[in-house]
């Protein structure tokens, strides 16, 4: 019996969730083709709703996840053209490849579009970090979470936790299948080839490396580490000049800061005049944008993150490493001090920051593993669609 799934990336954070499914699949073929005969037929497809090929390819290289099958080429644009122009190209791809799952994974874009697309088409969907709620209605993201979960056949969830919400929602248990984050399968693949990284490399390609400011030795603990993309810090002056003040007047003079520096707020600081003060602050380490294997090894080592991703958080909870959320809500609430991990909301504010960073800095590292973060969710994953029955 052949059965043919078509897994969806859409973007950057997709694809360390898609990566470990594809070796699950892999596994399976191999074992299954030896003993009788049973295999998958996989169909890799990027929407590319990451518009950078050149950072996608980069992506997909390190974190050895073959070339996609087919790649929709969306690009940019609002969130209402992403979404329309995913779902007409995808649903070309689903008469012509006619397939029996579609796996969508976490909540971007395409999650959304092709989820939709797929269920108008009759096939089954399958939706890898199901249940993930911040309660945040603005977000977008909170939107394509409801709505792929309304909609999907089989919702595979990361914690008990998104299993509860699920539940209050009224989705049927048969449904729901506890797996564990498959985010974690990706760390523990990755996690001997990031710690042979050199952090004192790594920081010499700093994008003011042509003044050839000195940098300090990166020894463990001695270092903060941060990362800020989303618009409710970046978009507005009113709230990023604060943050930055605090991040150069603050964190800065206590020991060195390194800011792997998205494009976003690069543009942003320099809209609002505020980019020559990051540059000229002491102890500031501005970098490009880095890939996985780099963010990880810096996490390994640092003595505190700031950060307003989402599996930033998750990566703290299990390498340990004191985390200041900077939002006022997250989907993960297991990765929070309350739950036993090792982050806490701080949102914007820079008085409550500032507070919580003064004791996040006496915390000593922590490190947790909530239920089913192993290192093996992909197969759990895998496992739960060929045993899938409807009801």
């Amino acid at each position: 019996m052949k059965i043919k799934i078509i897994s969806v990336v859409g973007a950057r954070p997709n694809f360390m969730k898609i990566a470990p499914f594809i070796r699950a699949i892999e596994r399976y073929n191999q074992t299954s083709s030896e003993s009788h005969g049973q295999n998958i037929n996989h169909i890799l497809i990027h929407t590319g709703q990451h518009y950078d090929i050149s950072m996608s390819q980069s992506f997909f290289r390190a974190l050895n996840i073959p070339d996609p099958d087919i790649n929709l080429e969306v690009g940019s644009g609002s969130h209402a053209e992403q979404v329309g122009n995913t779902m007409i190209a995808f649903e070309k791809i689903l008469r012509q490849e006619k397939p029996d799952w579609i796996v969508v994974v976490g909540d971007v874009n395409a999650t959304l579009a092709c989820s939709v697309t797929a269920k108008k088409e009759g096939v089954k969907v399958c939706h890898i970090e199901a249940g993930l709620r911040s309660g945040d209605m603005t977000m977008p993201e909170e939107i394509n979470r409801l709505v792929t979960d309304r909609l999907a056949d089989l919702l595979l969830t990361p914690d008990k936790i998104s299993s509860e919400n699920l539940c209050k929602e009224g989705a049927a248990e048969n449904r729901i299948v506890f797996v564990g984050n498959i985010m974690i399968d990706t760390l523990e693949a990755n996690r001997e080839k990031a710690g042979a990284l050199n952090i004192d490399t790594l920081c010499a390609d700093n994008l003011l490396a042509k003044r050839k400011v000195k940098l300090p030795i990166f020894q463990k603990n001695s270092y903060a580490l941060m990362t800020m993309h989303r618009p409710s810090n970046v978009d507005d002056p009113v709230v990023l000049g604060p943050l930055v003040d605090f991040l150069c007047d603050g964190v800065a003079a206590d020991m060195p800061l390194i800011w792997p520096i998205h494009p976003r707020s690069e543009k942003r600081l320099k809209e609002f005049s505020l980019w020559k003060k990051v540059c000229g602050a002491k102890n500031m380490i501005l970098l490009h944008p880095i890939g996985y294997h780099e963010m990880l090894r810096l996490n390994m080592d640092a003595c505190i993150l700031l950060t307003d991703s989402g599996g930033l958080q998750e990566e703290c909870t299990v390498l340990g490493t004191p985390c200041l959320t900077l939002r006022w809500n997250t989907e993960r609430p297991v990765t929070l001090r309350e739950h036993g991990g090792a982050s806490i909301l701080v949102g914007n504010d820079v008085e409550r920051i500032r507070a919580e960073y003064k004791k996040t800095l006496a915390l000593k590292r922590k490190p947790m593993r909530p239920e089913f973060w192993d290192g093996h969710t992909a197969g759990r994953c895998l496992k739960a669609i060929l045993e899938y029955k409807s009801k």
